[in-house]
């Protein structure tokens, strides 16, 4: 070897080692920003807590509460200044209308209507043991909750009521027997002691004999035709965990409604996160073999660790997209805030944490996040530290690319990944010197894909010289914002029942681009972004931009997957060489009976309208409109079904959960 090449050498391997001792500087600097942080976090919630226990803090409750409403009415009327805002209004009025037409008491059977559930002969004998533990109920409540079990139209039912009220509310047992003798269907137990929500509770189920079990709360409404509703689903599709869509109301008149709650599907991570299944539930019997109803250590929220229990010993776990459960709203109820009940958000992380390890996970972390005190963010340990391959395809853009790879580079805290950048028809000089620059550093390589441009092919070019076990889909024109973004996206990815995860995506303008994919949204009803142009400030409808969350499709544009499964699915569907191909990818992943995962604590940048132009005429739009056609040709049947992570009564033609109004 000539003194020339043993020099070369040595300043390769020079530069290398400056450079390996950089980043191990680099992450020594970040561990120790991190850990201030958390250690300043930490010193912030006791400080917190200590305000919030403070007798003067307590008082002055009432007093903020006016002061935060008089805020939000001098920044309404702001909004309402433009005529945009009045018309937002005016919209929103109109759908608030028109929900209480189609959700409330209008909703309700007529009387020809219930006298056919009622004489609909079902394939299957089923009596549901409605359960109910009674403690000081007022009296209205009482009566309205025993009225609406009575309403059902679907006769076959029993209620099963354990009182644990104390002497001076005496009348609550006066008036269950009372009901009882006009209904022989009522079974009614007045208790020795209360016992709690979840001893209560199981004192009803110990008078239950009926094949499926429903819990019902002594101060809400039923709606006529829920148990018809299950009941259907269960000769339909055998289910054996059923619930439903709820509304929160005001004032003693469900037509006075607070919230609308319409669910998604079944979704595991949702409701890890989320109690969100809640109200109302009803399960098979045979569920409850060898394990409890509710367990009194998690009284509060016993119902979320009951629910994630027994759905996942479930067979089959069906929805009933429908408002059949009305919730209501009083000083004493969750219903009205969480502070009513303090305990259960302990008890709630106390039941989460008890499911994730009955589910082989240890190392978690459970926090609140800002959406409210119950709704989780979840951080999984790294059961190890697996290559990364970052794929990332260009053509010129160099000012993109650079932020891209810097962002990457100056920000990532997770160490044990690679770069692949994959070059497709670059001329400018600059795009040039900046390859020969970074392609010096010893994570990043540049790759040469030659032929037109088509997204699919190549990303599937850069997938064949990947060396990690993950890969990660990445647009030139994104920019890192979380520095854990990886590991945020790997605690996801490592586990073996998901497909692809997916980040949230903001424009420069810090509006959303993206925070999940539903399939149909959209004028050209392929899929679209969810809580798009929303800002980074809103947790999104009912909280769902708070925590990571299980959809039906993520965005190429930030995409991890591991690459057993990229290669398993022959990687990207060529013949989407535009759009479309990352919505293709995630459905085939669904088709294995994988999940695809979006979470809010993996932050970047997408200057989406800088690479791509805002040109959607001509040729593009002609181009998008034969993909879309082709979309929509090889994916019908699960178009027609509908986006199991997306209510039906939202409209399809918005991003922001509006009510489809027919």
């Amino acid at each position: 070897m000539s003194n020339t090449e043993n020099e070369s050498q040595a300043a390769l391997l020079e530069y290398y080692r400056q450079a390996y001792e950089k980043e191990k500087q680099k992450n020594a600097e970040l561990a120790a920003r991190l850990a201030d942080a958390k250690a300043q976090a930490e010193d912030l919630d006791v400080k917190l807590k200590r305000i919030k226990n403070n007798p003067i803090w307590k008082a002055t409750g009432p007093l903020r509460s006016v002061m935060h409403w008089m805020i939000r009415m001098k920044d309404r009327l702001v909004r309402l200044g433009s005529p945009r805002g009045i018309v937002r209004k005016l919209r929103s009025k109109l759908i608030e209308r028109k929900a209480m037409r189609l959700h409330g008491r209008a909703s309700f059977p007529t009387a020809k209507e219930a006298k056919e559930m009622r004489e609909t002969v079902f394939p299957k004998e089923i009596t549901f043991s409605i359960l109910v533990p009674l403690y000081n109920t007022p009296k209205r409540f009482l009566a309205e909750m025993i009225d609406s079990v009575r309403a059902q139209t679907y006769p076959k039912w029993e209620l099963c009521l354990a009182d644990g009220s104390d002497a001076e509310h005496s009348y609550v047992g006066e008036y269950c027997e009372k009901m009882r003798a006009q209904d022989g269907r009522i079974r009614y137990q007045k208790l020795e002691k209360n016992e709690g929500i979840s001893g209560n509770t199981n004192e009803c189920y110990r008078m239950s004999s009926g094949q499926y079990i429903a819990l019902f709360d002594h101060d809400d409404i039923l709606h006529p035709a829920v148990l018809y509703e299950y009941m259907k689903v269960i000769c339909e599709q055998d289910a054996d965990y059923i619930y439903c869509d709820e509304a929160t109301f005001k004032n003693g008149n469900i037509d006075k409604m607070i919230t609308l709650h319409f669910k998604p599907d079944y979704a595991i991570d949702n409701l890890r996160a989320n109690n969100y299944i809640c109200h109302f539930s009803a399960f098979s019997r045979a569920l409850l073999e060898e394990t409890e109803l509710f367990r009194s250590e998690f009284d509060g929220s016993q119902d979320h660790d009951m629910i994630l229990r027994l759905t996942t010993r479930a067979q089959k776990v069906v929805h009933v997209p429908k408002l059949l459960y009305y919730w209501r709203s009083h000083k004493a109820s969750v219903a009205s805030g969480i502070s009513a009940k303090e305990y259960c958000i302990e008890s709630a992380r106390s039941a989460v944490a008890d499911h994730l390890r009955g589910c082989g996970f240890s190392g978690f972390e459970i926090t609140s996040t800002r959406a409210f005190e119950t709704i989780f963010r979840i951080r999984y340990q790294l059961t190890a530290c697996p290559r990364v391959s970052i794929l990332i395809p260009n053509k010129e853009h160099y000012e993109d690319l650079s932020r891209c790879i810097g962002s990457i580079l100056d920000l990532s805290t997770y160490t044990n990944y690679e770069i692949i950048v994959i070059e497709n028809g670059s001329k400018s000089q600059a795009i040039r010197d900046y390859y020969e620059e970074i392609g010096r550093h010893p994570q990043v390589r540049i790759v040469k894909y030659e032929g037109e441009f088509n997204y699919s092919k190549i990303n599937n070019f850069g997938a064949s010289f990947a060396e990690g076990e993950f890969l990660l889909l990445l647009n030139n024109d994104t920019q890192v914002i979380t520095v854990n973004w990886i590991e945020e996206m790997l605690m996801y990815g490592q586990r073996e029942d998901v497909g692809a995860v997916g980040a949230k995506l903001y424009y420069a303008d810090k509006t959303i681009q993206h925070a999940g994919i539903v399939l149909g949204l959209g004028a050209h009803r392929t899929a679209g972004h969810t809580h798009y142009r929303v800002n980074i400030e809103n947790v999104g409808y009912m909280g769902r931009l708070c925590y990571a969350q299980d959809v039906s499709a993520v965005t190429g544009a930030c995409l991890l997957v591991r690459k057993r499964w990229y290669d398993l699915l022959g990687g990207l569907d060529e013949s989407f060489a535009v759009a479309l191909n990352d919505v293709d990818f995630c459905l085939r992943l669904r088709e294995m009976g994988l999940l695809n995962v979006f979470t809010p604590f993996a932050e970047l940048y997408h200057f989406e309208s800088k690479s791509r132009g805002m040109d959607d005429t001509g040729e593009r739009a002609r181009r998008y409109d034969e993909e879309s056609a082709h979309f929509r040709e090889k994916w019908k049947e699960a178009l027609a079904a509908g986006d199991p992570y997306y209510n039906p009564n939202f409209s399809l033609d918005r991003s922001d959960f509006s009510l489809r109004i027919p």
